[in-house]
């Protein structure tokens, strides 16, 4: 919704908006729109009689400018409903979508298209580090790179946000089940993705993961030409992990072939092989929008990724403190993995709150047992608005914390914010590094840590 507004603020519209109290970095990207904006929901913020009334996915029947909007026959809309018709119909949208690493590789996409001159609109689904906002409304007939989501368009519209952006070319990192409040099951996820490739004309552009089957198993169902990417042995855009010399730190090497053939070498600053994954995929789709190697590999390292993606947000004595986003199991694992290849050899303690509308029940009980495994010391936090979920639905930290002990990896877990504050005082070290995962505020833990190891 912040980018939305700030690229109807560039397409020269006048806005206002209502939201109940944010966190950082929402917060801060909503105060540098400029824009008047209500500190809660009333039917009088309507009363200066808006053109259009853009309703987000998270409000429903009963809030009261819901209400008011229909019962005054206001012309309303979802967010991406005004997207297709003000912005993407005369742009060429690349969409950017799959369960794991859709922001860092919008962002990616973008930032590459942006350094070959191509003057792309973009809207990422996070605060792109290399922009001063997350959304730009960019060149008419340019590429717009938008970060297509599965979950639902609005209480009216139970779609998936990205049946409305008209792909010419749609990338797909990964699928697998999430969002179990929205789907029943996987297939009804990539039944979802079916649809949505359906809309990719004949001349656009399909690009999957090939490292992962639900996403390779889609190219059966598309009507355009379709390419494939990962490490795979049989991937269109093959990579592999080439340790260049004189590369900078925190830097990886990957070498990329296509077709076969040798296409370039690329310093990738992101670690992980999650992230090497979603730079392949910026890859192939700068390349089919004409970029060429020279300026792929020459653009590649200037990329300073997404907040709260592996972000280091504070370092105290001695002390790395790193955010993320990481709430699926699979991107838990995954980011875990990043961390030890980014600071090897250093003691990694991990600190988690189950917030997602999936990660706060045990639909991924097992998975989520085994996703801290390669943690040297756990913290589990409160589980989101635990009184609205059956206890016999909610995720059991009490079973993570077991199976973490049984592998010999110390662990705990509270309600009591403050209590993981005192536990790290007590048991961190110069030289450690805290991997925070959480996907909202964490109960105010970031402030904490910044009042205690910044005193």
């Amino acid at each position: 919704m912040v980018a939305g507004a700030r690229l109807a603020i560039e397409a020269g519209w006048e806005v206002r908006g209502s939201d109940n109290p944010l966190y950082p970095p929402t917060s801060h990207m909503v105060e540098a729109l400029g824009v008047p904006v209500a500190n809660g929901y009333a039917a009088a913020n309507l009363d200066w009689r808006p053109d259009c009334v853009i309703l987000g996915n998270a409000l429903s029947r009963g809030n009261p400018e819901v209400e008011a909007a229909l019962t005054r026959k206001l012309h309303y809309l979802s967010l991406p409903e005004w997207l297709k018709d003000a912005v993407l119909r005369t742009r060429r949208p690349v969409v950017i979508a799959g369960t794991h690493g859709k922001t860092t590789t919008t962002a990616l996409a973008a930032y590459l298209l942006d350094a070959s001159g191509a003057e792309p609109g973009f809207l990422i689904g996070g605060q792109p580090l290399n922009f001063p906002h997350s959304a730009r409304l960019g060149m008419e007939e340019a590429p717009f790179v938008i970060e297509g989501d599965e979950y639902d368009t609005a209480f009216f519209d139970k779609r998936a946000k990205f049946f409305h952006y008209l792909p010419e070319i749609a990338v797909v990192t990964s699928l697998e089940f999430d969002h179990a409040d929205i789907y029943p099951d996987l297939d009804s996820i990539i039944r979802a993705f079916r649809l949505m490739l359906r809309q990719i004309p004949h001349e656009g552009r399909l690009i999957v993961c090939a490292d992962d089957p639900n996403a390779l198993a889609l190219r059966e169902h598309a009507h355009c030409p379709v390419e494939s990417y990962g490490f795979d042995a049989a991937a269109d855009w093959r990579g592999e992990l080439a340790p260049f010399s004189g590369m900078p730190g925190g830097c990886v090497g990957l070498r990329v072939h296509r077709s076969g053939a040798l296409w370039g070498d690329v310093t990738v600053p992101m670690a992980g092989r999650h992230n090497l994954r979603n730079a392949l995929a910026a890859i192939a789709a700068c390349a089919a929008l004409g970029m060429s190697a020279a300026d792929i590999a020459h653009a590649m390292p200037g990329f300073q990724g997404v907040k709260r993606r592996m972000e280091v947000f504070l370092e105290a004595r001695g002390i790395t403190f790193v955010d993320d986003f990481a709430h699926h199991p699979t991107a838990i694992r995954e980011t875990i993995a990043a961390a030890r290849q980014r600071w090897p050899r250093r003691k990694l303690h991990v600190l988690f709150e189950p917030r997602s509308n999936t990660a706060v029940t045990n639909r991924f009980q097992p998975e989520m047992n085994s996703a801290f495994r390669e943690a040297d010391a756990v913290w589990l936090g409160p589980i989101h608005r635990a009184e609205t979920i059956p206890e016999s639905q909610r995720l059991d930290r009490a079973a993570i914390v077991r199976a973490l002990e049984q592998e010999g990896v110390p662990a705990a877990f509270t309600d009591d914010v403050g209590e993981i504050v005192a536990g790290l005082e007590a048991s961190v070290a110069s030289g450690d590094v805290v991997l925070i995962l959480s996907n909202g505020a964490f109960g105010g833990i970031y402030d904490r840590l910044r009042k205690t190891y910044e005193r």
